[in-house]
């Protein structure tokens, strides 16, 4: 595609750059399929989409197109745990094991809630990974998880867990209320928002989510942010004996994401599926009302925000910071500016919120490329909205 991409919705008087960059990433990325929505102060400002629905397909891309949003399925996912912390259901210093006895084994007992979403607990891998039938199966997941030795004390270092972020995350959430972490975020989370979100997709909405595959985009050009892997990243991934590789391969092999059981399967760090404007809703309505609903109070926002976990990943290798269950603007995440908080999927999809301008942003794509976190597509539209806010 060129400068003369097809693009649909609307943008706001201020935010003409936003669609500028959208269309660009057609022409120069190798986007083939992708959504960005942007609210600001509780108000959507940015409603824009372009392309193919499926990443092999040709029938256009609709405004009610959903895709896998893979890890950036892990923000909202933490919101369920801050919300039940905020309602008095959940002490975040409290012991794992205290809600889930069994997860002792293997000297865990000071395994803490927020080591879950601090990515603190010691627990990226499995020495015995799960195939997608038992990912998928709530209680022989928590089990394999409890069995699990960590590789680091709890609470000592920090490793970013890849997948087992969901199971861990999803026990302490039946444990506490009786149902799974799906089942919550869509009774608590995306009905009172009107949210195009879900993690176990249902039948019904099925037939909105488009195919998503692996694209290799051109090299970006000198306006867009360049990432090259250093030697020792590609060694980590290349490594099988790895916490890199062992992390990533928890569900082993590793699913089809396009494959309806994967889609239907709730896994919290994994396979969110949503729209761009389902993304971009949720993160504004953790820092500010949106049509009269706000989820998260301003001092659960900034324990969210407060770092956690900063320096050298041991498993993505580079440094991370962490909040309670987002990644901080910096480093391998850069998001809008330094209060900014959020979660990237891997290979594209963004979601995040941004306390001081009111800015909630929402990019998702079918199109996968070689990224972990810092996504060029992505970080151009950023870079475009940070532009429509300079006066």
């Amino acid at each position: 595609m060129d400068g003369n991409t097809d693009v649909h919705g609307t943008v706001a008087e201020g935010f003409e750059p936003v669609r500028a960059a959208f269309v660009r990433n057609f022409g120069t990325l190798g986007e083939r399929g992708a959504a960005v929505a942007v609210y600001r102060d509780g108000r959507r400002v940015v409603d824009l989409w372009a392309g193919t629905r499926d990443v092999d397909g040709t029938e256009p891309w609709q405004r009610d197109t959903a895709q896998v949003v893979r890890s950036a399925t892990k923000g909202v996912a933490a919101a369920v745990l801050l919300l039940l912390h905020q309602r008095g259901e959940l002490d975040l210093d409290a012991p794992v094991a205290e809600h889930w006895p069994e997860f002792k084994a293997h000297g865990k007992d000071r395994t803490l809630v927020r080591h879950v979403l601090n990515h603190r607990a010691g627990l990226p891998v499995l020495d015995h990974p799960l195939g997608l039938e038992e990912a998928a199966d709530p209680a022989r997941a928590a089990e394999a998880v409890a069995a699990q030795a960590p590789v680091w004390e709890p609470g000592t270092d920090h490793g970013y867990h890849a997948l087992t972020y969901g199971w861990l995350l999803d026990e302490l959430v039946r444990r506490v209320t009786g149902r799974g972490s799906g089942e919550w975020i869509a009774s608590e989370i995306a009905a009172p928002l009107g949210l195009d979100l879900w993690v176990g997709l249902p039948d019904a909405q099925a037939h909105r989510v488009g195919r998503v595959g692996r694209i290799e985009g051109p090299e970006p050009s000198s306006g867009v942010l360049r990432a090259r892997p250093k030697r020792s990243v590609t060694e980590a991934y290349a490594d099988p004996s790895s916490l890199t590789r062992r992390a990533f391969a928890a569900i082993t092999p590793f699913p089809d994401q396009n494959d309806p059981a994967f889609r239907a399967a709730a896994l919290p760090a994994a396979n969110g599926v949503a729209t761009a404007d389902g993304l971009a809703r949720f993160y504004a309505s953790l820092t500010g009302p949106v049509d009269g609903v706000r989820l998260l109070e301003p001092a659960t926002v900034e324990r969210a925000r407060a770092e956690e976990s900063a320096g050298p990943d041991r498993v993505l290798v580079v440094g991370t910071r962490f909040g309670l269950g987002y990644m901080l603007h910096g480093g391998a995440s850069p998001f809008l500016a330094p209060g900014s908080f959020g979660h990237p999927g891997r290979g594209g999809s963004l979601g995040f919120a941004d306390p001081e301008s009111g800015v909630a942003f929402g990019y998702v794509t079918n199109g996968f490329r070689r990224t972990v976190t810092a996504d060029p597509r992505a970080q151009a539209l950023v870079r475009a909205v940070r532009q429509s806010l300079t006066p």
